[in-house]
């Protein structure tokens, strides 16, 4: 019976990490689900703010025959659209907590440099949100608004009923875009850092990125040229950025 329990005793030591790692993940879950919760609870009770923030754009908006701009559908659509920006809102506010969550759990695995790593591309991309939510709001919104709104796509004798959800939540989803293609270039340096791609490689690639973002930039804004060179050139300014600094700090000298 000895022999017998000092056999399985290292399937039992074994498993323990796995457990502890399984019991880790569950607190990740549960403080993320509580986090979203918070910042939903948050953002339904500062609604006015946040509705405002999004009906702005379309406040300037030129030829309108009604003092409203934005009508719903549906008896409903009010309360529902309100959950909804919440959410999302909440979401939003979470993100931080959720990435703090996540790291304190990757962070006991990783080696010093993969940390140094972290830290930094953590700190590059928080300002690089700033950065792409300021460009994308107060720059790049105005002209597709101005763009889609304008009175030249319409005959005389037909006005704008814009419907009050679908354009919030597009807005709403347009600026998280902007927001997320300016960690376009932190997850290059990344790469370029854990020497996982050269920078050699990067620069051959450049010419096809270029024409990448172009399309990417064309989806996201109006399909003028105009609009797509004010979000296409700050990010290949940013691609090759990413090489510079590469290339001053010897990143990426040769694949793994």
């Amino acid at each position: 019976m000895k022999h017998k329990a000092k056999e399985n005793e290292p399937e039992v030591l074994e498993s323990q990490p796995v457990l502890a790692h399984i019991k880790e993940l569950r607190t990740v879950f549960f403080v993320s689900i509580i986090a979203l919760a918070i910042g939903s609870c948050i953002s339904f009770y500062f609604f006015d703010p946040i509705i405002n923030f999004l009906y702005k754009p379309f406040s300037t908006m030129e030829g309108l025959g009604s003092t409203d701009t934005l009508f719903v559908n549906f008896l409903f659509e009010g309360f529902v659209t309100k959950l909804k920006i919440s959410v999302m809102a909440g979401l939003t506010m979470a993100v931080p907590v959720i990435l703090f969550m996540l790291v304190r759990f990757t962070l006991p695995a990783l080696r010093k440099k993969e940390k140094n790593v972290l830290f930094g591309a953590l700190v590059c991309g928080g300002f690089l949100v700033i950065v792409g939510f300021y460009y994308g709001y107060f720059y790049i919104l105005p002209l597709t608004v101005q763009f889609f709104t304008s009175r030249g796509f319409l005959p005389d004798n037909v006005g704008f009923m814009l419907n009050y959800q679908k354009n919030v939540i597009y807005i709403f989803r347009f600026i998280l875009m902007i927001m997320l293609s300016f960690q376009f270039p932190i997850l290059l340096e990344v790469l370029l850092v854990l020497n996982i791609v050269s920078r050699k490689a990067l620069f051959k690639a450049s010419r096809f990125v270029i024409v990448l973002v172009f399309i990417v930039s064309a989806l996201i804004t109006p399909p003028d040229f105009i609009s797509q060179c004010i979000i296409s050139l700050p990010l290949i300014f940013l691609y090759f950025c990413a090489i510079f600094i590469a290339k001053i700090f010897h990143f990426g000298e040769q694949e793994k």
